[in-house]
């Protein structure tokens, strides 16, 4: 790879994250409609009752999470229609469904992950991410909070309409291990979880004093005679006692009330989302040895190099030099549990379920073929779930041509009248259908063609506005809420509905609801809901939702993201698009 990208720089550069600009579409502002129609269903619970922000900064610009005042749906009719004032009379709600992504539950502990990568980002030019955030030992118990949020609103605020389902676009793991994705699929089904590996006894991870790091928080603090970290020098994080011991404890997960279906992000399919799976990483996943501090930006190149070709005479090179001195490496007890999965193996977990949708979403169809898109029915709606992972390695995605054929022929399988490529209209007598996209990736962030023979966004994109059956697409990878318009040329289009992530603030999911108008109009309508973790945690370590409220509030407060604008625009967050109906 000769492109560098940070995790944030890859956030706040790629597509969404960059605006509408950057991905050669064109934007259209939300304009003045009629009021949004009353609800039908409950508010309390989501954010249009309350929602939680961050309060004014103290020592080094650290900021609690406050509650603010909810925010009601916004009318967007950016792809035409006329927004009728009587359209509340008249609407019929066709679906709703919960939209969880990017859940990144993490083993913190793990020696596949590079967290020294963060140190050194800025001289480091061969490793896309970095590795290290100040929360990523509390990911199971965000999830776990927000499972309970879904449940407990339940129904479309708009529609009243109970979920159907709950989607799960993608990243649900940070580092495609065995014992990260059996923690996701048990948080889901309501298994006990025990968010620890290698020795059951103590945490060996970057936040312990065994090899004390001040780049990193550690929560207990110093170790006797060494001076603080950075985190609480410099940025005003606290100091809590026992927070290590209770990230590790198990607890019983409360599962979705309603099926969930899954998507491949990268992620869940390359090492830390960027590098194709290889040796030298398999071994030390599940290796005694952990790779600690480097002594300076070169040593840190070094590694990375190393890291991302699966260099082992490298290693060897490294262990040599460092000798007694000790430092780069240290010792960590090993576990197989902390194997890296191939994308055929993530799939089989699946069917290793306690609930009674086995794959949740993928097929046998998908266990034959080695593939990771399908599709689904929900009365009129057909769900198209696409594999948007480029196994060639890279963070960013694209599409493989036979996948981008499949979707074709689905489409077509679904319109009466479609566009064929040279701009002519197809008419052929089949079924109608509604069809909802979704994927990890949105469609700015299509733009990876390593390996060659793959589709890039631009391309998708044009298939789908020859389609008027295409109403929207839910996606995640920026981890940012953000709502865009296709616009197809003459009128009508899709929206692309992105959610933010659980990992980084502001830790959010959506409900999201489409109705039929009776007026020659659809709406979706997008409604964000914070976690059912309170504003502040109370001191109060032994409850997961607690300490998903703590994770919020150091989300935050992560030094490397506090620029994130991850909330998005009002525009962005609780909505009602408008879409005039295709058939």
């Amino acid at each position: 790879m000769t492109r560098e990208y940070s995790r944030r720089r890859v956030l706040k550069g790629a597509a969404l994250g960059a605006g509408v600009a950057a991905t050669g579409l064109t934007a259209y502002p939300a304009r003045a409609a009629a009021a949004v129609p009353a609800l039908r269903g409950p508010a309390a619970g989501t954010t249009l009752d309350r929602t939680y922000v961050l309060g004014a900064a103290g020592a080094g610009g650290y900021r609690p999470v406050v509650a603010g005042p909810g925010e009601p749906h916004v009318l967007r009719r950016d792809l035409g229609g006329i927004a009728s004032a009587r359209r509340a009379a008249t609407r019929r709600g066709v679906l709703a469904f919960g939209h969880l992504t990017d859940v990144h539950v993490l083993d913190a502990q793990s020696p596949a992950r590079v967290e020294f990568i963060d140190r050194f980002r800025d001289m480091i030019s061969v490793f896309p991410e970095g590795g290290y955030r100040p929360q990523e030992i509390l990911s199971t118990h965000v999830g776990e909070a927000m499972v309970q949020a879904m449940n407990r609103v339940g129904r479309g605020p708009a529609t009243g309409l109970q979920l159907a389902f709950t989607i799960n676009t993608g990243d649900t793991t940070d580092n495609a291990q065995y014992n990260e994705v059996r923690w996701i699929i048990d948080l889901l089904d309501g298994e006990r979880v025990r968010p620890d590996s290698g020795d059951p006894g103590r945490y060996e991870g970057v936040m312990d004093w065994a090899a004390y790091d001040r780049a990193y928080w550690h929560p207990e603090g110093p170790p006797p005679g060494a001076e603080a970290d950075v985190a609480i020098t410099r940025y005003g994080f606290p100091r809590i006692t026992g927070l290590i011991d209770a990230a590790r404890r198990p607890f019983q997960a409360t599962g979705l009330d309603s099926p969930w279906y899954a998507v491949f992000g990268n992620h869940d399919g390359l090492i830390q989302g960027n590098l194709p799976v290889n040796p030298l990483i398999s071994g030390l996943a599940t290796g005694g040895i952990k790779i600690g501090a480097p002594a300076d930006g070169g040593q840190a190149e070094r590694l990375a190099r190393m890291v991302s070709r699966g260099d082992a005479a490298e290693l060897v090179r490294l262990s040599r030099e460092q000798g007694a001195s000790g430092g780069l490496f240290r010792q960590v007890t090993p576990d197989w549990d902390r194997r890296l999965l191939s994308r055929a193996e993530v799939v089989a977990e699946h069917f290793k379920t306690s609930r009674p949708l086995r794959g949740h979403g993928f097929t046998w169809a998908n266990l034959r073929d080695g593939t990771a898109y399908y599709a689904f029915d929900k009365g009129i709606v057909r769900g198209l779930v696409l594999d948007t992972v480029n196994q060639n390695g890279y963070s960013e995605g694209s599409l493989d041509k036979a996948q981008f054929a499949w979707l074709e022929s689905q489409l077509k399988a679904g319109s009466s009248r479609y566009l064929a490529a040279d701009g002519s209209v197809v008419r052929h007598a089949v079924k109608d259908r509604l069809f909802v996209l979704f994927s990890h990736h949105p469609i700015g962030s299509m733009e990876n063609g390593l390996g060659g023979d793959r589709v890039l966004g631009d391309e998708v994109q044009a298939l789908l506005l020859r389609h008027p059956n295409v109403i929207f697409w839910v996606n995640g990878h920026t981890h940012r809420n953000q709502v865009i318009p296709h616009v197809r040329e003459g009128g009508g289009g899709f929206w692309e509905v992105n959610t933010a992530a659980h990992i980084d603030f502001p830790q959010q999911s959506r409900i999201v609801e489409l109705a039929d108008n009776g007026d020659g109009t659809l709406s979706v309508f997008t409604t964000v809901l914070d976690s059912a973790g309170p504003a502040s945690y109370g001191g109060r370590l032994g409850d997961p939702v607690r300490l998903a409220s703590l994770s919020r509030e150091l989300a935050g407060n992560d030094w490397q993201d506090r620029d994130e604008n991850r909330r998005g625009e009002t525009a962005d967050r609780n909505v009602e698009l408008l879409v005039p109906a295709p058939f």
